[in-house]
């Protein structure tokens, strides 16, 4: 069981036998030797329906792990994960993405989070670069690094230049989120369209402010598009 439970990684797929069921979600066995908790906010598409119409107490249904703590605990989910779950994301890590819209500031790189990340124009290439277009365009595929992760809203800063130094990865301290330790207890969906800080520190706080306004209403109109 021991074996199992260190086996596990986020987005996982797991099959568990339903032990119980309470107004907060189920909890499941998955062979770890300690129930999983399927929360009632974690059905995915079948949301709208009842919880008793999704899981029964003792059948069998197929989740994904969505939180692990070190105690043991896992949470799951039956939305399936994106290819980089949030909790993987570290500073330092590397990822091949798509280019999926330029603006004069830089661009947006879907690599297969929750949200597309932004590479600012600053980032894009050791010399000056005067504008996004001159270095990519939509449609290309590019290896970028992570340099920066806010986990309130969520925000993914990157970049396009090789590391300079090695760099440390370090876990933030407001990005995780505890599973449950008793039944009454849930835990909640993070935030996931709130606004998105992408300008230098250098700058002007109005100039930040009308930046990350300006970046997020941009987004927000690029994944629109995308699910239309």
């Amino acid at each position: 069981m021991a074996e199992l439970r260190d086996a596990l990684a986020i987005g996982a797929e797991v099959t568990g036998t339903v032990r119980h069921l309470g107004l907060y979600g189920a909890l499941v066995d998955i062979g770890t030797g300690q129930d999983a908790l399927l929360h009632i906010s974690q059905l995915g598409d079948k949301e709208e329906r009842k919880f008793e119409e999704v899981v029964q107490p003792a059948g069998e249904i197929r989740a994904y792990v969505y939180r692990m703590r070190k105690d043991g605990h896992v949470a799951l989910t039956m939305d399936k994960p994106p290819a980089a779950p949030w909790q993987t994301i570290r500073r330092g890590n590397t990822y091949t993405g798509e280019v999926i819209r330029i603006e004069d500031f830089g661009v947006f790189v879907d690599f297969g989070a929750e949200r597309p990340g932004m590479v600012h124009v600053s980032e894009m290439a050791d010399g000056f670069v005067r504008s996004p277009g001159d270095v990519v365009s939509v449609g290309q595929m590019v290896e970028v690094r992570v340099i920066k992760k806010n986990g309130r809203p969520r925000q993914i800063d990157l970049s396009m230049k090789p590391a300079v130094e090695e760099e440390a990865i370090e876990a933030e301290d407001d990005e995780e989120e505890d599973v449950p330790t008793a039944m009454a207890q849930a835990f909640q969906r993070a935030m996931r369209n709130d606004e998105r800080e992408a300008a230098r520190e250098r700058q002007p706080e109005n100039a930040r402010v009308n930046h990350r306004e300006k970046q997020e209403e941009i987004l927000q109109r690029t994944l629109r598009g995308a699910e239309a």
